[in-house]
């Protein structure tokens, strides 16, 4: 299993904004039935860059705070925080290539072995 790590509003700040390496954030509830769909999607986007991006999810009812400051308003929220730069997002349910895309994540691809 891919290595994703829940944050809370206590230490958001700590292993997301202040992270040297690119954060996604997976902002989520256990009761969303679209989030459950993209789950497994951030697992296989986590297996294949977890070493240069580090993956992340917040549960948005259990921590109101980081949720009302970045304005997450439906879920899931995907966030893609890199260091020094403004957050990109997307909403609703993407598959992993989508997720991919949006966030260019094959800049941070390991490079293949001749």
């Amino acid at each position: 299993m891919a290595n994703i790590t829940a944050v809370t509003d206590a230490d958001f700040e700590q292993r997301v904004l202040n992270n040297d390496k690119p954060v996604l954030v997976d902002f989520w509830a256990a009761w969303c039935g679209p989030c459950k769909l993209v789950a497994p999607e951030i697992e296989k986007l986590a297996a294949k860059y977890g070493d240069a991006v580090d993956f992340v999810k917040l549960d948005v009812d259990a921590n109101p705070m980081i949720s009302q400051t970045f304005g997450i308003m439906s879920i899931p929220t995907i966030a893609f925080f890199r260091p020094g730069e403004t957050p990109v997002g997307v909403v609703g349910f993407r598959p992993a290539d989508q997720l991919e895309q949006a966030f260019n994540l094959v800049q941070y691809a390991p490079a293949k072995l001749s």
